[in-house]
């Protein structure tokens, strides 16, 4: 099954548990993992296990000022820690396998389909509830993008961001609260293992940037 999200078909996530799929990223992809928070229902409104009423993430943000040291390539592990909080979030940290850029959905579509007429290399790809997408490339992305975008000729007012060392995404299928769930619009593959250099796609992406202002 299939849905529709900027014209593109968009693969229905399989119906996995949250300890399934951390597992299988451990475990498939060797990425590292960790537990985040969480969402409970409070007077019939999803609320986040962080207790904030106004939690701009709810139930994708970690739950531990630690968690980057709690982070785990070991599948193992990672079943150990879904088994004790089975709906915890699952949290990927960047800069570590991969680094993120993040850009607003609309340019990421654009650029997606510019990418695939042009026959680009791509990474596995997320959109989010908050109407972003992430396209995952090799570490240290956030180092080389400033200087790319100006030689490109773009300056740092068009929204695109990279998480590096010391930040993290939310993996399918976690859920933002009731704005919905982190989807895959390129899921992880075996044609995708390795991830493209973030100077094969920074100009598709900065030129869809630039034309969403």
């Amino acid at each position: 099954m299939e849905e529709t999200i900027a014209g593109l078909q968009i693969p229905k996530q399989r119906g996995e548990s949250l300890l399934d799929t951390a597992v299988r990223y451990a475990e498939e992809r060797h990425w590292d993992v960790f537990p985040g928070t969480w969402l409970e229902a409070v007077e019939g409104v999803q609320r986040c296990s962080c207790g904030d009423a106004a939690c701009p993430a709810p139930g994708a943000h970690p739950a531990r000022p630690d968690w980057a040291a709690r982070a785990t390539g070991s599948a193992t592990v990672a079943r150990r820690l879904w088994q004790e909080r089975p709906a915890a979030s699952i949290l990927l940290p960047t800069g570590r396998s991969f680094d993120a850029v993040s850009v607003p959905e609309t340019a990421g579509f654009l650029a997606l389909a510019r990418m695939e007429r042009m026959k680009s290399t791509l990474g596995p790809v997320t959109v989010t509830p908050d109407r972003r997408m992430e396209f995952f490339v090799l570490p240290g992305a956030s180092a080389k993008v400033p200087e790319l975008l100006r030689r490109l000729g773009w300056s740092s007012s068009i929204d695109l961001t990279v998480l590096g060392e010391g930040a993290y995404v939310a993996a399918p299928p976690t859920r933002v609260g009731c704005r919905g769930a982190v989807q895959w619009v390129c899921r992880p593959t075996a044609a995708n293992r390795w991830l493209p250099d973030v100077e094969e796609l920074v100009s598709p992406l900065a030129y869809a940037c630039g034309r969403d202002r």
